[in-house]
């Protein structure tokens, strides 16, 4: 699963004009992505635990997030992702629940609290956050709906 994620990722991220019917196509996986990503987004939160720390699901929606992310900074995407019913309020709710879960435990989800030293980051959930608030503000863009939502 992460690796179709990543070949989307790939694809979203081509520079070049789509025709409307690979928009349409794009539209649908659009809904499906962020559909799974609202179901189950708090699979994150496992990565807590040094137990769960290679949880696959949780990896799936680290990367899940990525595209999201990355199909929102499309304006071609990004209207139609801007009014799905309920992602904004979901990526809303799991940046509240990894703020706190990374002050009651050591906060895996921040690059800045995950480095020691010199060390290279290697924790896939670094930068989970940054990435959340990235979705927010994206949805928030120019949409004045989800800014007074938010």
């Amino acid at each position: 699963r992460v690796t179709l994620l990543e070949l989307m990722m790939a694809k979203v991220s081509e520079n070049h004009q789509v025709t409307s019917e690979e928009m349409n196509v794009l539209m649908r996986h659009a809904d499906f992505l962020a559909g799974c990503f609202q179901e189950k987004c708090e699979a994150v939160l496992k990565l807590t635990s040094a137990a769960d720390a290679e949880d696959e699901e949780a990896l799936v929606i680290i990367r899940l997030l990525d595209v999201l992310c990355e199909m929102t900074s499309n304006n071609g995407q990004l209207e139609h992702l801007q009014a799905l019913p309920g992602l904004l309020e979901t990526a809303i709710d799991i940046l509240r629940l990894t703020h706190l879960a990374g002050k009651q435990t050591i906060n895996i989800f921040t690059a800045t609290h995950a480095m020691t030293g010199q060390e290279e980051i290697s924790h896939p959930a670094v930068g989970f956050k940054s990435h959340l608030i990235r979705l927010i503000g994206n949805l928030c863009y120019k949409n004045k709906e989800n800014q007074d939502k938010v």
